[in-house]
């Protein structure tokens, strides 16, 4: 994640999303909604990511657009490198959560100009490895990357070949994590959950049993709330440090999470860009409706309602 570098598997559904449980999806770009940038009609297609808190972003802002801004909102699923290709070309309106991608934000921004940036989330982005804090309690120093390989058999599982897991999502996320284990010289296997619910599921299986384990994840993210995790300290991030990925031996960066629009969009978009372009929250009013969403099942039309109900201090503040 880069970074979210992932690459990651999305969502997608016309009113209402629906958390994604499998293990990939198809490159929806090619089935832009029939308003996206349709002049005059008062629509708003938005691009919706796969992990939780991208479409806890995408369920609120898609209520308020439709409930106190009376538009038709279209939600397509891209990946995230598509979802850039997608926005320049007026396929969909607006990028809600980007975790950073230089090289197309050169290309459509710089250089097409294309795609206009809309402002920062409010939120900051940051991936690593964490383990429980059971775990971590117990045993301090694993928290030092230069203790994993006293802790690798500990994180032995069937799938990782003698060697300590390291838990990763999705194969189609982009993670320096190949990398980083070879280059630090870590005795551990990089494992695939397959999908972010897949790794959830597997981690609050492990905590169920208060079970080790080392594991990619990521926050803002819900999960936290209920299976508490430490962070294992890699070496410090510095800029440049992640330009040649085959070489990295540094931590993920701290990422303030951005939005984009469509430049079409952006100038012609009447209400419903000013709105986008202003909203704005915390990694708590994020949480909060992952956790209706994710944990609690409901849909992600009843979350949002829920939280906009709660919060009308925050979300007038984007119609003004």
């Amino acid at each position: 994640m880069r970074i979210r570098t992932t690459v990651g598997v999305t969502l997608a559904g016309a009113s209402a999303l629906a958390l994604l449980t499998g293990c990939g999806a198809a490159d929806m770009t090619k089935q832009a909604s029939p308003f996206a940038n349709a002049g005059g009609t008062k629509s708003v297609t938005l691009s919706v990511q796969s992990w939780v808190g991208a479409q806890s972003n995408v369920a609120v802002a898609q209520y308020i657009l439709q409930h106190k801004l009376g538009y038709h909102v279209d939600t397509v699923q891209v990946d995230e490198i598509p979802a850039w290709d997608a926005l320049s070309q007026g396929r969909v309106d607006a990028l809600l959560e980007d975790w950073s991608h230089p090289d197309q934000e050169k290309r459509y921004v710089d250089d097409k100009k294309t795609v206009t940036p809309a402002g920062g989330l409010g939120v900051t982005g940051h991936i690593g490895w964490y383990v429980p804090t059971y775990f971590a309690k117990k045993h301090p120093d694993v928290t030092d990357w230069k203790n994993l390989n006293k802790y690798a058999s500990l994180f032995r599982t069937p799938e990782s070949g003698g060697k300590g897991q390291l838990m990763d999502g999705s194969p189609a996320y982009v993670t320096h994590d190949k990398a980083l284990v070879k280059n630090l010289k870590l005795n551990y296997q990089v494992v695939f959950a397959g999908s972010e619910a897949a790794q959830i599921t597997q981690m609050k299986q492990f905590a169920k049993e208060k079970k080790p384990f080392l594991t990619y994840w990521y926050t803002p993210q819900w999960l936290f709330k209920k299976v508490p995790m430490t962070e294992v300290k890699l070496p410090p991030y510095k800029s440049g440090c992640d330009t040649d990925t085959a070489k990295i031996t540094c931590a993920y960066p701290h990422t303030p999470l951005r939005k984009f629009l469509n430049t079409d969009f952006a100038k012609s978009g009447g209400k419903a860009a000013t709105f986008l372009k202003k909203f704005k929250w915390t990694t708590e009013d994020q949480n909060e409706v992952s956790l209706m969403i994710a944990d609690q099942k409901l849909s992600p039309e009843d979350a949002a309602k829920k939280w906009v109900d709660a919060h009308p201090a925050v979300w007038k503040r984007w119609l003004s």
